[in-house]
């Protein structure tokens, strides 16, 4: 049986990863161990290691590593502690190969540790573009230390490949966001309203901001744009917390004053998975940098405010509005969504870019049949 160890450290990573560790899990001849870790593990974010612990999954390792501060050194401080601790809990688990997700720090982390261990790594979501962010230089990283890459789209699929990977090792296996999707029985509105204690007696803003960390020192103006825009419009308003990359308190204390003094507002730590999909059948617009806004919205039809340049290179559909920083652009975006007639009718004609919600199966497919041997620890460049 080969032993597929998962490492997860944000609420959003695991979403995504839900229906393959289920499958991994429910398989013969694979073994599912876990390990979790970052914003996971801190109350301030939701604590979410509870919800993996009710969804029936055995944790084998839980890495506490987030160390609090305004400082920016403690990012490189926590990744410190992760890897430690990532190469002890490798040393006990031995597994036979490493499947991670993205573009965060931790997963970097558990990446390094795989490479200099000679464990095969299984590289999830690569090829991706996400200029305003530190998360497109992590996740080239960790393509060119990967083994096996199971991408969301051709397009990925041939960068990978571009980029000096040997075509053999390079699957589209379609975006794990949409098997969510397909796959849970969503709550019907009066459902939705009745858990986050909300009526949709006017329209529903969805808000959800990440600080980008390439202008990080921009952010205070950055969120305080964004609230005087939305503040223009008569509605509900629904944020969502920051991931946990530096630059994120001043985003959760501006959200959380604007909440305060607002009737009309509610924040949430993690809607979670049912939840947070669920949602998205339901309200106006979509606002913020989410890639979310890029992958599932679309499913919904649902226009999204995409703001500055965090999720700048990727592949879009016609519900994007692209935005600048500035409090007009929002506006303008804003209405464009309600008013523009054009934009609306574009909307019924949104195509799927990524996939058939059918990731799980071919992942599990895959790493069943691969081969743990010289060949595909050797990696080869071809240019």
């Amino acid at each position: 049986m080969k032993k597929v160890l998962v490492v997860t450290g944000t609420r959003a990573e695991y979403g995504l990863l839900y229906w393959t560790m289920k499958e991994i899990e429910k398989d013969d001849e694979l073994g599912l161990q876990l390990i979790v870790t970052g914003s996971h593990l801190s109350k301030k974010y939701g604590y979410t290691v509870e919800k993996i612990k009710k969804d029936g999954f055995k944790i084998d390792e839980e890495i506490d590593m987030i160390i609090d501060s305004n400082r920016k050194s403690s990012i490189v401080k926590s990744m410190g502690l992760e890897m430690i601790q990532m190469a002890q809990a490798f040393d006990r688990l031995n597994p036979d190969i490493l499947l991670i997700l993205g573009d965060r720090y931790e997963t970097f982390v558990a990446a390094i540790c795989a490479m200099m261990m000679n464990i095969p790594i299984a590289h999830m979501n690569g090829g991706e573009v996400t200029e305003g962010a530190i998360d497109d230089q992590i996740r080239y990283a960790i393509t060119k230390i990967a083994h096996i890459h199971f991408v969301g789209a051709d397009v990925y699929k041939e960068r990978i490949i571009k980029m000096g990977e040997e075509p053999w090792r390079v699957y589209n296996v379609g975006q794990a966001g949409l098997e969510n999707i397909e796959r849970l029985k969503l709550l019907e509105k009066e459902e939705v309203e009745e858990q986050l204690g909300i009526k949709f007696d006017k329209k529903v803003f969805l808000i959800t901001y990440h600080p980008v960390t390439l202008d990080v020192d921009n952010t205070e103006s950055q969120v305080d744009n964004l609230l005087s825009a939305v503040s223009n419009f008569d509605a509900r308003y629904i944020f969502t917390y920051p991931n946990a990359d530096f630059g994120n308190q001043i985003i959760i204390k501006k959200i959380n004053e604007f909440a305060k003094n607002n009737k009309n507002a509610n924040v949430y730590y993690n809607l979670g998975q049912l939840r947070y999909l669920s949602l998205l059948k339901y309200i106006d617009v979509m606002i913020g940098n989410s890639s979310s806004g890029i992958i599932e919205a679309p499913f919904f039809k649902l226009p999204v405010i995409n703001i500055g340049n965090r999720q700048d290179g990727r592949l879009k559909n016609k519900n994007i509005i692209d935005v600048g920083y500035d409090k007009d652009s929002i506006v303008e975006g804003i209405e464009k969504v309600f008013y523009d007639k054009t934009f609306r009718k574009n909307l019924n004609n949104i195509e799927n870019l990524f996939g058939s919600g059918s990731t799980s199966f071919k992942i599990v497919k895959i790493l069943k049949e691969i081969k743990l041997n010289k060949k595909l620890l050797s990696k080869k460049i071809t240019y």
